[in-house]
């Protein structure tokens, strides 16, 4: 039905309840006996109510309504005009009607009998579509047994919503909440079974299937005790997410989403103050490597809003620079974006880059992460993390940039890896070269990033999904975990803070570890640890320890105006013995030798005397008989290029 059908349909409606009020109100009047000199002009009040009714009704807008759900501000709506429609009606038969036709007799008693009824019959029409409308879905065979926690204001909507949609595959049989006062009381029909301590008794009495944390307002401790309590029971955990949902009103079943992982770090996101951003970022030009990334894509969100004249975004991979530059158009369409397809190892690209823009701030994100793929890749790791960072820090220097803040990650202290050390290499090199520069050189260093790519939730989430096995790679193995926007704004934060080369570290709380995540991940899905799903131990990877650090021992640290934030004191260099050992680190992984694998971790282990690491055994027979196919193939090639052999 259209909405002018709709009107059209309302308005017949209220004009045969007007009609039925008026004529009952007269019999009320006389006790249902007729009298033909008062029933007479009845036809006359009829049509006054009607032309003086409907007018009232639109002016209120009692047509615009969506009366399925109608409430005490409608019927007040209702009251209003049919009070004024009484009093303008004896008004105007008072004042003017009387004194054309003073025969024509009206009782004063009608006016207010007339008007009840028209309330109640126009009044009640609402509240029964209301009624209509508002009838409950039965639970069905095919519904999940939901145990919502939480009966206040976003457990009732969320109770409401599930028993309203035929398309949820969800049904509410029971509350918990703490507050004393609703124990053993009903909700909309549902009751209110205990507290959260009684959570494994109402899920085993009451044949649950699913439970749904309502309770947008609690803190992440309070959630990550209640989510403990729902792991015990092995039932799938939902949970509504933010308290802006109830407050513009967007509650529905499309809202409650699975638990992730950082509802159980048990700790509050940490916010940074960002006000002071606009000094060094707002109409400058702001350089981002490796935009296209879990890190540098986030940056651009972050820093797109504080308006720099021009942000330019630097990566490899054409697909995910395409992605960001497109988000970035529709979210900021007034935003100066620039796309640079290009590699930090290539010096002369970056110089052209720095003439050509010229940038004021830079953050530099562009690095390889993956600790076991660089373990077989050593010489990548060190000409990207080193030799690229080492091209964009002088650059920044050479062409006098205010800020440049380069991200670095826990792995970096007291190394085992070649990606933690090479890290470690390039916080070296920006320290030393803020030493000489009018730049404000800065590092950042942080944990395992949740959600960005390659990290082990996604991962988990993967294997759950596929039925297992959920593989970790040590029972003991612990990490420091913050979100991909904490990440950030940690980042952003440390350029506003930077004096020069500082190297920021977030507080993340405690370390958590890899196998309670992954218990944590298989029971919050509903499933059996080592039942439904299988852990498997698989061993520590090359490169990889059991525990993170975020300082070294010589670094030490200061507070900063952010009670989150600290500063690693800088060490000392010795610059000449630095700079020498870095050229014939460069000259190492530029020459055209082949270079066995443990020959780049000693010329690393010259930089950084802590990096521990394992020497790789190589079976030489093995790599000797590679090299011979690979002769033979090269060989086969040449042959074949020379007879003209498409083939190949």
């Amino acid at each position: 039905m259209t909405v002018r059908h709709r009107k059209f349909f309302l308005t017949l409606i209220d004009i045969v309840i007007v009609l039925i009020a008026v004529v009952l109100a007269y019999f009320l009047r006389f006790d249902f006996r007729f009298r033909p000199e008062v029933f007479r002009f009845m036809p006359y009040v009829l049509i006054m109510h009607i032309v003086i009714v409907i007018p009232f009704f639109y002016h209120y807008k009692l047509y615009n309504r969506v009366w399925q759900f109608a409430s005490v501000g409608e019927l007040i709506s209702i009251l209003k005009a049919v009070m004024f429609t009484e009093i303008l009606f004896y008004s105007f038969h008072t004042f003017v009607t009387l004194t054309t036709y003073p025969d024509l007799l009206v009782p004063r008693s009608i006016y207010l009998i007339a008007g009840l009824l028209i309330i109640a019959g126009v009044g009640g029409s609402r509240i029964a579509w209301r009624v209509y409308r508002d009838s409950y879905l039965k639970i069905q065979s095919y519904h999940n047994r939901a145990l919502i926690i939480g009966a206040g204001v976003a457990g009732v909507l969320i109770a409401k919503e599930l028993k309203h949609s035929p398309n949820s595959s969800s049904y509410p049989v029971a509350f918990i909440d703490d507050d004393p006062k609703i124990q053993t009381l009903e909700v909309l029909g549902i009751p209110v079974v205990g507290t959260r301590n009684e959570i494994p008794d109402a899920v085993k009495k009451y044949n649950i299937d699913e439970i749904i944390i309502a309770m947008p307002s609690a803190s992440k401790t309070e959630l990550a005790k209640i989510i403990d309590i729902c792991k015990t029971t092995m039932i799938n955990v939902k949970i509504l997410p933010r308290v802006s949902d109830i407050v513009d009103g967007k509650v529905s079943v499309n809202l409650i989403r699975d638990v992730n992982i950082e509802d159980l770090l048990g700790r509050e996101q940490i916010e940074t103050d960002l006000s002071g951003i606009a000094n060094y970022v707002a109409d400058k030009v702001v350089l981002i490597t490796g935009a296209g990334g879990s890190i540098g894509s986030e940056l651009c969100r972050q820093l797109a809003p504080f308006v720099p004249s021009r942000l330019l975004l630097m990566g490899h991979g054409e697909n995910s620079i395409y992605d960001i530059e497109l988000e970035l158009r529709n979210n900021f369409p007034e935003l100066e974006v620039e796309t640079l397809i290009a590699d930090t190892q290539d010096r002369n690209k970056v110089d052209e880059i720095f003439t050509l823009f010229r940038p004021d701030v830079v953050f530099h994100a562009a690095a390889h992460k993956h600790v076991p793929l660089m373990e077989r890749n050593p010489s990548e790791a060190i000409k990207n993390n080193i030799f690229g960072t080492k091209n964009v820090a002088e650059c920044a220097h050479i062409f006098e940039a205010s800020h440049f803040v380069m991200i670095s990650t826990d792995k970096a202290v007291n190394p085992t890896s070649v990606m933690g050390t090479t890290k470690r290499v390039a916080e070296m090199l920006v320290q030393d070269l803020s030493k000489s520069s009018k730049t404000k050189f800065a590092t950042v260093r942080f944990g395992n990033v949740l959600g960005s790519r390659g990290s082990v939730i996604p991962i988990f989430k993967q294997q759950i999904s596929r039925g297992g096995p959920v593989t970790v790679t040590h029972p003991e193995m612990v990490r420091y975990f913050m979100t991909i926007p904490e990440a950030v704004q940690l980042v952003i934060q440390a350029g506003a803070f930077a004096e020069g080369g500082e190297i920021f570290i977030l507080d993340m709380g405690k370390p958590v570890k890899i196998a309670d995540l992954a218990n944590d991940l298989i029971k919050l899905s509903g499933l059996e640890p080592d039942v439904d799903i299988e852990i498997q131990y698989t061993g520590i990877r090359p490169g990889e320890k059991l525990y993170e650090e975020i300082l070294t021992d010589e670094e030490g640290t200061k507070a900063t105006k952010h009670d989150r934030i600290f500063i690693g004191n800088p060490i000392d260099l010795n610059r000449e013995s630095f700079i020498a050992k870095l050229k014939r680190l460069e000259h190492l992984v530029y020459c055209d030798d082949v270079i066995p694998f443990d020959e780049y971790k000693q010329y690393l282990k010259q930089l950084v005397p802590t990096y521990n690491y394992l020497p790789v055994v190589i079976n030489t027979q093995n790599l000797a008989l590679n090299l011979a196919k690979q002769e033979i193939m090269l060989a086969k090639l040449e042959l074949a290029v020379s007879d003209g052999n498409k083939k190949y």
